[in-house]
């Protein structure tokens, strides 16, 4: 498996001698003999990568296999730079397209992905083309006559070697180093005058040692140039903002990151408009490229380029029109980094699908440029911002249940199967939830931490590196803190193991009837439950709760004791600790029904009076007499939560935003449904007139 943190354990090297061979010329035999160093330089539990150096000591060959035998039954899970088979505990790799050929004291080179359990011992033999090693020159070999002496090369694009050879990185190992990334968002992608136009501060060194600080190994840079630049035909870039660009990057470099940078919204602002002005766009994209790979070639080759961000077209003829446009971009970026020389020659560089879309039609899209321009240093890059009704809250899609997950898994599986599979990484370029661009509070914290822990674990199984965008709502920029600490505490457990949850973070206790016992529902995710506890005080397993299976039951009389004096809202957080990952918290909750009121305003200016008496809204329905939807997204009866409709726990109020009221029928009486938390629901009248004045009714 592809290494998710860096320096959780590094070590285990073991070289080994031994000899092979293999004919240089039909009908006569050739002297063989070989030496293969084998290193495992970063290793994490269940994981590790190594890297296999094989150097010819006998006379030229083409075409080799490598086979050698795991002595802990370890597993290759991803290879690069060679096509890798197991059966049982062996291991047979052979030579991809570019290097098939080993001149005598020639060295070739690949490496993979492998897991293991127990220990991770490195293999002490080798043989190649069969042949046992020796460690010097004098074994022979009989000319090659059988497949197993020459094998053909693969025809997967990460196989083919760009015009200037075989890849001076190796972009499997680098984007796993990459992992976790994060994005220095609403910045330089900001598209008013300077860095700070969309309400950031200047970014500071301390910014970036802090979100060093926190783990993070890669940072995308953002970065719009549409008003940092000069007319046609030269579109020169202003010296300043160029500057100021670099100036960043070069933090970025010395902390240790790797670095991508890119163009950013020119998407949507000028580049979108290539089906109607082809020339014009391509010229003024070629140019912004020309310049920034001459400003950054001998940069470090932990500087990474991509091609566009979310490339998009307006007014095309449809799917086909758009591949190519965006063939066109990626094809021309490549030609013209590569030919810029330094080193650019061999820089990684990332290319992303259409909308940075992971639908199928798109990614094989992607495949189809990748496959043409025959480059092993290009990585493919998709967003991911989660099953949409979930993510922004809309169309009843309060939780992380099966549909949301098997959306994640949907989009994770297509681009492994597409990309990783055949050698070629894959990057998040950025993932999160559509709401935070609204409101972090859109999804319940609970749903959100699952989603989120989820997100992670599968990341790591399909070995894609992700980069959390963040446009400061979740590092502050300036007091260098996480605004939901508990969030980030599930993020950072991600990257590296899975943490237990439950199907809810709130036992809701009714004040209005003697208490009862109630049940929680776990999800393990593979750890064993632990215990509970109270601050520093552990619960007692039997009187206090029993586990049975994945069902946790809180006692009545721990929940007495909890709730204490029964007040609304939340009386004791409790947290349940897991064998591995993050604690689950569990807040108890003291709640009746919430009760709302008569009111009246106007469609720009409209509240629903409520005393949620412990509860919190989840979501709210809109309907029609006749059972029609009413409101915004009239395919659902379920509104947008922070669009249509919001809480305001503190001033005692359900708004309704005018953007409900402007897709409402005047004179027809809407029946509101609110859905809290609890389970418990509501039901409110609201009747809008011709003049826009507001009626609101419990009847």
């Amino acid at each position: 498996m592809r290494r998710w943190r860096a320096g959780l354990a590094a070590a285990a090297t073991a070289a080994l001698v031994a000899g092979f061979g293999i004919a240089a010329a039909t009908g006569a035999y050739a002297a063989a003999g070989c030496r293969v160093a084998y290193a495992a330089p970063s290793q994490w539990p269940g994981g590790f990568t190594a890297n296999v150096n094989v150097t010819n000591l006998g006379d030229p060959i083409n075409g080799w296999t490598l086979v050698w035998t795991f002595p802990s039954g370890q597993r290759v899970t991803q290879a690069w730079s060679a096509n890798v088979t197991s059966s049982g505990s062996q291991v047979t790799a052979t030579n991809v397209g570019y290097n098939g050929a080993i001149a005598t004291n020639g060295t070739v080179s690949f490496g993979f992905n492998g897991s293991w359990s127990g220990t991770n011992t490195a293999p002490t033999s080798f043989t190649l083309n069969g042949v046992a090693c020796t460690g010097s020159v004098g074994g022979t070999t009989p000319p090659p006559s059988s497949p197993a002496a020459s094998p053909s090369a693969s025809s997967s694009p990460s196989a083919s070697p760009s015009p200037s050879g075989p890849p001076a990185v190796n972009p499997m190992a680098a984007v796993a180093a990459m992992q976790p990334g994060w994005n220095l968002g609403n910045s330089f992608d900001a598209t008013g005058a300077d860095e700070t136009s969309w309400g950031n501060p200047r970014v500071t060194e301390a910014l970036l040692d802090t979100v060093k600080a926190q783990g993070f190994k890669s940072i995308r840079i953002p970065v719009t140039w549409g008003q940092h630049h000069g007319a046609a035909p030269n579109y020169t870039i202003d010296a300043a903002w160029l500057s100021r660009v670099k100036e960043v990057v070069d933090w970025a470099l010395a902390d240790g990151f790797y670095v991508m940078i890119n163009i950013h919204h020119d998407s949507w602002q000028w580049i979108a408009n290539m089906p109607g002005d082809r020339t014009n766009v391509l010229n003024r994209y070629n140019a912004l490229w020309t310049q920034l790979a001459a400003a950054f070639r001998n940069h470090s080759n932990k500087l990474t380029f991509e091609s566009v961000n979310e490339p998009q077209f307006t007014g095309s003829s449809g799917d086909a029109q758009n591949a190519q446009l965006l063939h066109e971009l990626n094809t021309s970026f490549r030609q013209i980094v590569r030919q810029s020389g330094g080193n650019n020659a061999t820089r990684l560089l990332v290319l992303p699908t259409l909308h940075t879309s992971a639908d199928q039609a798109r990614i094989d899209e992607l495949v189809s440029t990748f496959t043409q321009l025959n480059d092993p240093n290009l990585i493919a890059t998709v967003h991911f911002y989660g099953y949409w009704p979930f993510s922004v809250n809309v169309a009843g899609g309060t939780r992380f249940d099966a549909t949301t997950q098997a959306d994640l898994v949907g989009q994770f599986d297509r681009v492994y199967n597409a990309f990783v599979a055949r050698g070629i990484p894959v990057i998040i370029g950025e993932y999160g939830l559509l709401g935070f661009d609204r409101h972090t509070g859109t999804i319940q914290q609970g749903e959100k931490l699952k989603f989120f822990e989820y997100l992670g674990y599968y990341a790591r199984t399909k070995q894609l590196s992700t980069m959390l965008w963040d446009n400061g709502q979740h590092l502050g920029r300036t007091s260098l803190a996480w605004s939901d600490p508990e969030l980030f505490a599930q993020l950072k457990s991600s990257w590296t193991t899975r943490s237990g949850t439950a199907y809810a973070d709130q036992v809701y206790v009714p004040k209005a009837t003697a208490i009862t016992a109630k049940t929680l529902a776990l999800n393990l995710n593979g750890t064993t439950f632990q215990g509970l506890r109270q601050g520093s005080t552990d619960l007692v397993s039997g009187s206090d709760y029993t586990v049975s299976g994945g069902t946790l039951t809180l006692t009545a009389a721990a929940l007495t004791r909890l709730t204490g004096s029964r007040a609304y809202g939340v009386n004791a957080t409790l947290q349940a600790r897991f064998s591995q990952g993050v604690p689950w918290r569990i807040d108890v909750v003291t709640y009746d029904t919430p009760i709302v009121s008569n009111a009246t305003g106007t469609a720009a200016s409209f509240a629903v009076p409520a005393q949620f008496r412990g509860d919190q809204l989840a979501t709210m329905e809109a309907k029609y007499a006749d059972g029609t939807f009413a409101g915004p997204h009239n395919w659902t009866s379920f509104k947008e939560f922070d669009v249509a409709f919001a809480p305001n726990y503190t001033a005692n109020t359900i708004t309704l935003k005018p953007e409900f009221f402007a897709e409402v029928n005047a004179g027809s009486r809407v029946t509101l449904t609110f859905h809290f938390w609890s389970g418990a629901t509501v039901t409110y009248y609201v009747t809008k007139a011709t003049s826009g004045s507001v009626t609101g009714t419990i009847s």
